[in-house]
């Protein structure tokens, strides 16, 4: 049995490939992944000791009313509707899901769009997408899943068509879903989520240990590249839209081989990206450079499968084997032939892994101890084959340490690094020696600890604010770093132009000259796409 929150967008009568219709409803923007499947060996039945025994769905689905918050209608957005992939045979029609009353609008941002699929009294399985996905990227494995779980998608913020509230950091993307879940009765799950979707799976088992049962983290890592490439990220979306993000989305996400054999699938992808919410793309790239939980790897006390394509650039089996070596009961699964999005491009060997981790690694007794807080912080093979796994020895788990007071030195370290970037903060320490160390020590004090992390203005003013005055003072040898700090910081190329122009009244047109001749380099480097 399937079943949809109130105000989810569906694909009109487009059956899963080997799972239930979906329930009649308006366009889902992100299409449903209906291009031929990737042969992979058959999935084994799950059996372990410790885990509720898989139910079968009945043979007559039994639609029963379930108590859900949802977002009311008004409320909700719906982006352009992708054609379908390849034609399909119709589906049979299914009764739609009785629903409770909408939400007000007020509490809509707390919750997440989601969808369930398999029997009502079976253990829930949580599965989290990729940024610029939709939940049709696990379309391939719910057929399986939803024969032995009750399989609970949900979509990220300003995607699928979701509501677009911006969510600004990992933690408030985890605890809109602990919302969405306290709303629907769910108290203890599984998890299962891909990049960001991972991200979010680590960050329950930190801080809400006692709500997870089991997780596996796909194509994850414990961070994320570095803060500035996402952060650039989010200034190339903010000035050029998510066309350049949808063009470079394949070589991102799949192999050569498989894009090259899949063009359907291609297509899928970029029309995925194409209908995100800009604004939820960049607070999700935002969220990403915030993201850092290698310290604090250790407490994540939950049994743990660390998938990864063995041709994945984006977060590879090097960032793996860090999860894997940092969380104590975790096992490494290598999928070969597969690149990001695994569960694309090779969903038998994914599914096939999933049903074997959540069947054997499932802990029935919550834990006891609460959570502490976080620190912020080529070608695919024609052949079938069978999934490698590696288990890496579990090194003693470091204590748990609780949040202490901030520096102002380690405040000002932070906020210097989020507005300047690493690249500049790492080349002024390199280039510190014994004489200028103590002058750096007091710009990070004074200037990013003090003036930087004061709360009376946003960032974005005070980037105004700096840039106004580096032009004013003629302290132009700043204004580099600081247009490309103010780019990062939300101004467009347009706000920056006006600030400028404003100092050519106030401060002289020689010095506006040389300050645009300046900026305009920097905004050409920094908001240019990707070739």
């Amino acid at each position: 049995m399937s079943e949809v929150s109130e105000t989810t967008p569906q694909p009109p009568h487009a059956p899963h490939l080997g799972g239930p219709a979906p329930h009649p409803g308006p366009p889902h923007p992100g299409p449903p992944l209906l291009a031929t499947p990737v042969p992979g060996p058959p999935a084994p039945q799950p059996a372990g000791p410790g885990f509720p025994q898989p139910v079968a769905p009945p043979a007559t689905p039994v639609q029963q009313p379930v108590p859900v918050p949802h977002p009311p209608a008004a409320d909700h957005p719906t982006a352009p509707q992708p054609q379908p992939l390849t034609p399909q045979p119709p589906a049979p029609q299914t009764p739609t899901p009785q629903t409770a009353a909408p939400q007000p609008a007020t509490e809509a941002p707390r919750t997440l769009q989601y969808r369930f699929d398999g029997p009502e009294d079976a253990p829930v399985l949580v599965i989290g997408p990729s940024l610029g996905t939709t939940w049709h990227m696990w379309d391939r494995q719910i057929p399986e899943l939803a024969q032995h779980w009750r399989v609970f998608r949900y979509d990220l913020p300003g995607h699928g068509g979701a509501p677009a509230h911006a969510a600004p950091s990992v933690a408030e993307l985890a605890d809109r879903l602990i919302a969405t879940l306290d709303g629907l009765g769910v108290q203890r799950f599984g998890y299962a989520g891909c990049s960001i979707g991972g991200a979010v799976g680590a960050d329950l088992a930190l801080r809400h240990p006692h709500r997870v049962a089991s997780l596996a983290l796909v194509a994850s890592s414990p961070r994320f590249g570095t803060a500035d490439e996402f952060r650039q990220r989010g200034v190339i979306v903010r000035t050029n839209g998510l066309e350049p993000m949808a063009r470079t989305a394949p070589e991102r996400w799949f192999t050569p081989g498989f894009a090259a054999a899949q063009p359907a699938i291609v297509e899928w992808a970029v029309q995925m990206v194409r209908t995100t919410d800009p604004g939820c793309y960049i607070a999700a790239c935002e969220a990403l450079a915030a993201f850092d939980i290698r310290d604090h790897l250790g407490r994540i006390g939950v049994p743990t499968l660390v998938l990864v394509g063995a041709e994945d650039q984006v977060t590879g089996p090097a960032e793996a084997r860090t999860l894997v070596a940092g969380i104590p009961d975790a096992r490494l699964a290598l999928v070969p032939g597969a690149s990001h999005l695994a569960p694309v491009e090779q969903p038998a060997a994914v599914c096939d892994l999933l049903l074997t981790h959540f069947s054997t690694a499932w802990q029935d007794a919550p834990t006891a101890a609460p959570a502490t807080p976080l620190v912020p912080g080529p070608a695919t093979p024609a052949a079938p084959f069978a999934p490698l796994a590696e288990i890496a020895p579990a090194p003693d788990a470091p204590e748990a340490v609780g949040p202490q007071r901030e520096s102002r030195h380690e405040r000002g370290v932070k906020v210097r690094r989020e507005v300047l970037g690493d690249a500049h903060v790492d080349a002024v320490n390199a280039s510190a020696d014994p004489f200028t160390e103590d002058f750096q020590e007091l710009v990070t004090r004074y200037e990013w600890g003090e003036a930087w992390s004061r709360d009376g203005l946003d960032r974005r003013t005070r980037s105004c604010v700096t840039l106004t005055a580096l032009v004013a003072s003629g302290h132009l040898e700043g204004l580099a770093a600081h247009t490309r700090a103010a780019l990062r910081n939300g101004l467009t190329p347009a706000e920056i132009k006006e600030v400028l122009l404003q100092t050519a009244v106030y401060c002289g047109i020689p010095a506006a000259g040389a300050a645009f001749t300046i900026a305009q380099s920097v905004i050409q480097e920094e908001t240019t796409p990707p070739a």
